[in-house]
């Protein structure tokens, strides 16, 4: 497999790496974008998801360029170059609404080398990153978004949870490291899922103004938009339960959004991969028509 190893450099200046395939065959397939871009979720990064390889296969087969892509939260940790110099970044150090510079950064990039037609698709953050960069800068301008299981972050949600007293547990502490001058302090944290992040980090991410609480956002998405939910991630992941239903009543009046529960999936569609991919295929086919 030949790739080409690409980078960009967002608006605030901040260098980022990815990987670029052509179609042997291009422009094939009646589908509704010329390129996709990928987007990792927490701590992943453009070349370790074993998810996006079966859709980087299939869309190479319908003749769709595909761009596979690092944001400033790539991996737990680690050092981006910028003007001023190597800072540290990642999952435990980035702040999400800087996503929105990534993502028209690698929209840009993309369409200069593919064509006009950009879909996005996100897995887990990266799904909710799409969206929410989209709803809060609607001129990145995708055609389309799939967010393959994107969290509800939200403090409240997340309190009322069975798990509510470890999350606030964990809240406060972080409040505490923070109120004593020390928000850089790292978390080995479990709630809402395990990963390493600053006490900064956590209190911004998670915080009770919920501002990546998507319910407050999807719906102002302007491009078609498929939210797909495993049916296994919704049973008693606290960021997931009741998701569906919610995300549901919002695109009933909505008619950009469709929402899929693949049953018997969960967070990473292991033994169910074939059939997201052939969805999210099916709902692009349909779109071209429009």
């Amino acid at each position: 497999m030949l790739v080409d190893l690409v980078q960009t450099t967002t608006r605030d200046g901040v260098r980022l790496d990815g990987a670029f395939r052509s179609p042997a065959r291009p422009g094939l397939a009646s589908l509704s974008v010329d390129a996709v871009c990928f987007v990792h979720g927490t701590g992943g990064c453009f070349y370790t998801s074993t998810l996006f390889d079966g859709f980087a296969e299939r869309l190479l087969d319908l003749g769709c360029s595909v761009l596979r892509v690092n944001t400033r939260g790539h991996d737990i940790i680690s050092t981006a170059a910028t003007p001023r110099g190597g800072v540290r970044m990642g999952a435990a150090y980035e702040t999400v609404d800087d996503c929105r510079h990534d993502l028209a950064a690698w929209t840009d990039w993309l369409r200069q080398r593919s064509g006009p037609r950009i879909g996005l698709i996100g897995h887990s953050s990266g799904a909710l990153k799409c969206l929410y960069a989209l709803a809060q800068e609607p001129q990145i301008g995708a055609a389309c978004i799939v967010a393959l299981s994107p969290p509800c972050l939200s403090y409240s949600r997340f309190c009322a949870s069975s798990q509510g007293p470890e999350f606030l547990e964990t809240f406060q502490l972080a409040e505490g490291h923070f109120r004593e001058g020390r928000p850089a302090t790292l978390l080995e944290i479990q709630l809402p899922l395990p990963f390493v992040i600053t006490a900064a980090g956590y209190l911004e991410k998670y915080g009770p103004d919920e501002r990546y609480n998507l319910l407050r956002f999807i719906a102002g998405v302007p491009c078609p938009t498929l939210v797909t939910f495993g049916g296994k991630e919704v049973v008693n992941n606290m960021a997931f339960q009741g998701l569906p239903e919610e995300v549901s009543a919002l695109a009933a009046r909505n008619g950009r959004m469709r929402v899929e529960l693949i049953p018997g999936a969960d967070h990473f569609y292991t033994d169910m991969r074939e059939e997201v991919i052939r969805r999210t295929e099916t709902w692009l086919h349909s779109l071209a028509g429009k």
